[in-house]
């Protein structure tokens, strides 16, 4: 998106530059070295972050530290030769010693930035001529605005992560130690099949949670590219351009304004009221005034507190003094999310029970070996204290401790908090293409908890794109503009465009070969621009070229209005001024009426005042312009002459009913703040369906922000709930509302937009930052930022949020039903008959099948239009809900009771009398295995919707769950009939297949059962 700047004279012919006495000496030195070092920045959010810097092919602040001890700096000759075009007329180091301790001497050598700004090639008022050649050359010579970023984690380096695990160390060590102890006895046979198939299954499980683990990283890496992606504007060739952070160079000529940072090294060219906060840059916690006299230095990563200005960029990137990035924008570490801490505390409890049962389990076999209680195959007792060698007794140890380490296998659920990770990418992948980016990964777990959305309307709730459709001036109001110019006088027209062409921040470019104007600037100065052009006959040039401006006082939140005092060419000076329209109003004790200044008496007054409230009525911001006579001192802002009243439309965003609708069915209330008058914030929010108008609608639901900060704080907690509508709002009252919703109760989503948003945002439960409207302050302090600035995209995040907290919720249920019941069943196998039916590969590869294949399936689902008809969870809630132990309870009952009873009579059933007892046991334990594999598959099938419905809703539609479901089969197929030797598993026969599957798909009946025996469980809401 491009806009214009205003316009001065064209940029000289060729464009060059001065050489300064020692330049052709040194030209073609090239400065380049390798810097090895790392530095430490804090963050706005009070993070620390390390930076690993490598070499780089440009020139660093190093190498002018060096060139300076070679040669002090020299004066500057200025003038223009026009024998070297492509040469600047100033060195690096003389560059970068500006923004060091002594710069302004520096500057003064160069007779400050006015003869700066011509060694640099740049026009001060139009900036660089911006071609591709122009940008090239002044990366060579001074370096790109990049810094260097901490080294990504490669797969090798998630392998050695995932196969530092403790349990599966173990077991590899015992199955190697059971292995070679076979090795020195001689007696290794097809036994070693158990130990090697252990081994195998160990080092798939790390490979295959290692792929999983590095394509997040993957994700949250993209994730992080897109938060560095910031954009600012700089001028170039007379206009307004958006560029992203990192192709901004030196030259460049950047327009600053409160709540931006500082994007590189500077010298200020042009300010008003600057106050610059140099925390992260000089270390300390304190707000500079600059101007072009005594302090223009400005430097990278501080930050505009107040008032506009425009600076000359002198060194980027690793030239910088502090060598800072534009903004510390935090980005994904790995830090875990509240739900994470709450999975790991679920993991630990199930450790310590798996460990202790493991450890009795141990003891009683180990005691009822050597007692001589267990017997062989054969019916002799496997110790026999006279005839057991040592090997073979070390042997029976470790085949115990294989036992214990696999109950602590099956028991532990360690993939829960890295599923909640899985399912934080999907979202936050969903949520970018939804354009909205999340910063604080704990954020989307808390919008899903929302209760309040405390948002601004314009550019959220409506579309920023305003228009001015009524104005009073001269006592003439009209909604038909174009006929306005001819019922006014010209004396009153020259005093309206002069107004809106000098009191603005916005700019009117002409391009050549068109007719129609561009016209830049916020929503609110463009509306009044182009009212000024196209219905006035403005020309914005002529007016800026025959006037100076000598004095600003900016426009805030608090004041709600701007004044400038201007010099015009017949040497009459006059302040201009513009706001909100009553806010001038009352600063005016006449108007102009034709061609004349008439007093303000009490009955123009009402008048006024009555078409004020008309205009805001319709849903019209209202806006005023003033002016008077100036003669010395500071600008006036009292006894003024008002010149018109503007009605600017500001529409509705399409579908902004229907979303709040949507919060109002989830229990989300929505409350809207704005700086507009209460009577404009009350019709908007009638179009938008926040007000309904209804009689049942409580009292106080629309409130003027300085009746609600007036009010003692027990009174503002009383009625914070009831207010929707806060019109003449600042930021200071906002964080009012906030502090008292919160004290209720409420946790609250905010949205923030300026510098004087930030403490608003701190104090919110969520923080949102809008992507166009925000600044680059905002933006940094927030855990969420919507890029289009849409309402619609914070009813996706709740929605989001909702589905992680639902989705965390499914896999806990599906991976506690698989350990429960494998733990049961191993044990009082393991106690009954010494052995387990599943040996430990085959329960690595069900930890496998439900841990990464399960995580995938259930992150796939996409969230569901019934969580936006659920009130949120409140805090305290249990996160295992009534449903969820009742479903737990049903489905581990019907697992262990089948597969046990398939275990103590299984010969019978599968009518296996007329095998060996060997072959017989192992047909046997392969249905055991099989049948667990597929009750696991129609447990996650049952998963899908953890409420009453059918679980085969779009299924079909989503083919990453079918995908990973067929997978999971597949699989499960190839390791019956092919990889037995290794899973120690025998082939099935068609029978045996299909009473697999049948108690595999009974067990999904069986998860329908608390709906029909408890009716009271099917209006569990939060699950």
């Amino acid at each position: 998106m491009k806009s214009p700047q205003r316009s001065s004279d064209d940029l000289e012919a060729g464009g060059d530059a001065p050489k300064s006495r020692n330049h052709s000496r040194r030209r073609g030195r090239g400065i380049f070295v390798a810097v090895d070092a790392s530095i430490r920045f804090k963050s706005a959010m009070g993070c620390e972050k390390e930076i690993e810097l490598g070499s780089h092919d440009q020139p660093t602040a190093k190498d002018v530290k060096l060139s300076q001890l070679e040669e002090q700096p020299v004066q500057v000759e200025i003038e223009l030769p026009a024998s070297y075009p492509d040469e600047f007329g100033i060195r690096l180091e003389e560059l970068v010693s500006i923004s060091c301790d002594g710069g302004l001497s520096v500057l003064k050598r160069f007779d400050g930035v006015s003869g700066l700004s011509p060694l640099l090639h740049t026009d001060l008022d139009k900036g660089i001529c911006g071609t591709h050649e122009d940008i090239r050359r002044r990366r060579n010579k001074f370096g790109s605005n990049e810094y260097p970023l901490k080294k990504e984690r490669n797969f090798w380096m998630f392998l050695g992560e995932a196969s530092r695990s403790f349990t599966l160390i173990v077991l590899v060590l015992a199955a190697l130690a059971s292995l070679l102890l076979q090795i020195k006895t001689k007696t290794i046979s097809h036994e070693w099949y158990d130990e090697a198939g252990i081994i195998v299954a160990v080092i798939l499980v790390i490979f295959v949670t290692a792929i999983s683990n590095y394509n997040q990283s993957l994700q949250f890496e993209k994730l992080n590219d897109e938060k560095r992606n910031i954009c600012i504007e700089v001028t170039r060739n007379g206009r307004l351009v958006e560029v992203p952070i990192y192709d901004v160079v030196v030259g460049d000529i950047i327009p600053l304004k409160s709540g931006d940072q500082v994007p590189a090294d500077g010298v200020l060219v042009s300010g008003y009221s600057l106050q610059i906060g140099e925390y992260e840059t000089m270390g300390t916690n304190r707000t500079v005034h600059k101007d072009t006299d005594i302090d223009p230095i400005l430097i990278s990563g501080s930050k505009v507190e107040d008032g506009i200005g425009r600076m000359l960029v002198t060194s980027v990137g690793m030239n910088t003094q502090w060598r800072m990035p534009m903004a510390c924008i935090p980005l994904y570490t790995g830090e875990e999310t509240p739900l994470q801490v709450h999975l790991n505390r679920v993991v630990i409890a199930f450790g310590l029970i798996s460990i202790s049962v493991a450890l009795v389990v141990f003891l009683i076999e180990s005691c009822l070996c050597f007692m001589g209680r267990t017997k062989n195959t054969d019916g002799s007792p496997m110790f026999d204290a006279g005839k057991t060698t040592l090997d073979e007794k070390i042997d029976m140890v470790i085949k115990f401790i294989i036992l214990g380490v696999t109950i602590i296998v099956v028991a532990v659920p360690e993939g829960l908090p890295l599923a909640v990770t899985l399912n934080i990418a999907y979202m936050t992948r969903k949520l970018l293409g939804e354009k909205v980016l999340v910063q604080k990964l704990s954020a989307c777990e808390a919008m899903g908890s929302a209760t309040t959305i405390v948002c601004h309307k314009t550019g959220i709730l409506t579309l920023n794109q305003m228009e001015v459709v009524d104005v009073c001036a001269g006592r003439v109001r009209t909604h038909n503009l174009d006929t306005m110019a001819a019922e006014l006088s010209p004396l009153l027209i020259s005093l309206i465009t002069e107004g809106i062409a000098l009191n603005t921040n916005g700019s009117v470019y002409h391009p050549e070969g068109q007719s129609e104007p561009e016209v830049f600037g916020s929503a609110t100065e463009r509306a009044i621009l182009n009212f000024g052009v196209k219905q006035l006959g403005m020309n914005f040039d002529e007016i800026k070229s025959k006037s100076t401006i000598f004095r600003v006082s900016p426009f805030n939140s608090r004041r709600k209005r701007r004044g400038v005092a201007v010099q015009l060419h017949d040497s009459q000076v006059r302040v201009h001024w513009k706001g909100a329209a009553k806010t001038i109003l009352a600063s005016c004790q006449w108007y102009m009426d034709k061609d004349n200044i008439a007093a303000m008496d009490q009955e123009k007054r009402f008048y006024f005042e009555k078409t004020i409230d008309e205009m805001s009525k319709e849903g019209l911001r209202c806006a005023a312009l003033a002016y008077r006579k100036f003669t010395d001192g500071d600008i006036p802002e009292s006894n003024l002459v008002l010149l018109a009243i503007i009605g600017i439309k500001d529409s509705c965003r399409p579908g902004i009913s229907r979303a709040i609708q949507q919060c109002r069915n989830a229990g989300v209330k929505v409350c809207m703040v704005t700086g507009d008058d209460l009577l404009t914030a009350k019709a908007i929010a009638m179009q938008c369906g926040i007000l309904r108008g209804t009689l049942d609608e409580p009292a106080n639901t629309a409130i003027l922000a300085s009746e609600f900060a007036s009010m003692s704080e027990a009174d503002r907690e009383e009625i914070a709930e009831n207010i929707v509508v806060m019109g003449r709002s600042s930021p200071d009252e906002n964080l009012l509302l906030l502090e008292a919703l919160r004290k209720k109760g409420h946790v609250v989503a905010a949205t923030g937009k300026g510098i004087r948003d930030a403490p608003s945002l701190r104090q919110a439960n969520i923080s949102l930052a809008m992507g166009i409207g925000g600044t680059a302050i905002v933006k940094e302090c927030s855990d969420i930022i919507i890029l289009e600035d849409n309402f619609t995209s914070i009813v996706k995040v709740i929605q989001w949020g909702r589905f992680l907290y639902t989705n965390a919720q499914r896999f806990l249920q599906f991976r506690l039903t698989v350990n429960a019941s494998a733990l049961i069943i191993c044990v009082v196998v393991a106690v009954h008959s010494h052995e387990i039916p599943l040996n430990v590969a085959q329960l690595l590869w069900i930890n496998l099948l439900t841990f990464t294949f399960g995580a995938w399936a259930l992150a796939s689902e996409p969230p569901m239009d019934n969580l936006m008809r659920r009130p949120p969870v409140r805090k305290g809630e249990p996160f295992i809900t009534k449903l969820m132990w009742a479903k737990f309870v049903a489905q581990v009952s019907f697992q262990v009771s089948a597969l046990l009873y398939l275990n103590f009579r299984g010969e019978s059933i599968l009518k296996l009398e007329n095998k060996s007892l060997d072959q017989a046991n192992k047909v046997k334990n392969t249905v055991i295995f099989n049948c667990f594999v597929f009750c696991q598959v129609f447990n996650e099938v049952e998963c899908r919707t953890s409420y009453q419905g059918n679980t085969f809703s779009g299924i079909l539609k989503n083919h990453l769950f079918l995908g990973t479901i067929l997978l999971n089969v597949i699989l499960q197929i190839i390791v019956i009939e092919c990889l037995g030797i290794f899973f120690y598993t025998a082939r099935l026969n068609l029978k045996q297949w299909l009473i697999s599957i049948g108690i595999g798909f009974f067990s999904q009946v069986i998860g329908r059962f608390p709906f029909q025996a408890f009716p009271y469980l099917r209006n569990e809401d939060h699950i």
